[in-house]
């Protein structure tokens, strides 16, 4: 199997979405569709920032994940963003190429401190983030329409 890390601007328009639809079940659709509509239209709007701060994972020619950073604390910390691989395709070990790649890239910024991200309990997601580097450094409750995922533990790679 072939895996490539593409930038965003080689895909078709709106490819970030249906890849979280196909990452997700309807639970997650339901509360953040909006959000996930949202964060596609502005990276395809300004593929400047997109190409620069995120990448498509692509399998044999399928985009079967994706990746996005927010750089602006830098240099104090770099956040993961959406970071998600379609449910056909998990616990093949793409998530961690995936995230592994990122991390590689984000370590490239001068006198960059750290990286965090947070996530959802009840996701594979944890295990992902400590499989690379990542230490649990907080809990959340959640207490929103999502409530179904748990508390939201947030993570972070210390670099100095």
């Amino acid at each position: 199997m072939n895996i490539k890390f593409k930038p965003l601007v080689e895909e078709d328009i709106s490819v970030l979405t249906p890849i979280m639809k196909k990452a997700f079940d309807d639970r997650y659709r339901k509360c953040f569709e909006k959000d996930w509509i949202d964060f596609d239209n502005f990276f395809f709007d300004n593929l400047d920032i997109a190409d620069k701060y995120g990448f498509i994972t692509v399998l044999d020619g399928e985009p079967i994940g994706h990746i996005s950073w927010d750089p602006r604390n830098c240099p104090e910390y770099v956040e993961v963003g959406h970071n998600c691989i379609a449910s056909k395709y998990k616990g093949n070990g793409y998530g961690k190429r995936q995230l592994t790649e990122a991390l590689n890239r984000i370590k490239q910024y001068d006198g960059l401190k750290k990286i965090i991200v947070g996530t959802n309990d009840n996701l594979i997601a944890p295990k992902n983030y400590e499989s690379c580097g990542f230490k649990l450094a907080q809990r959340r409750s959640n207490n929103t329409a999502s409530d179904f995922s748990v508390d939201y533990p947030d993570y972070e790679i210390i670099l100095l």
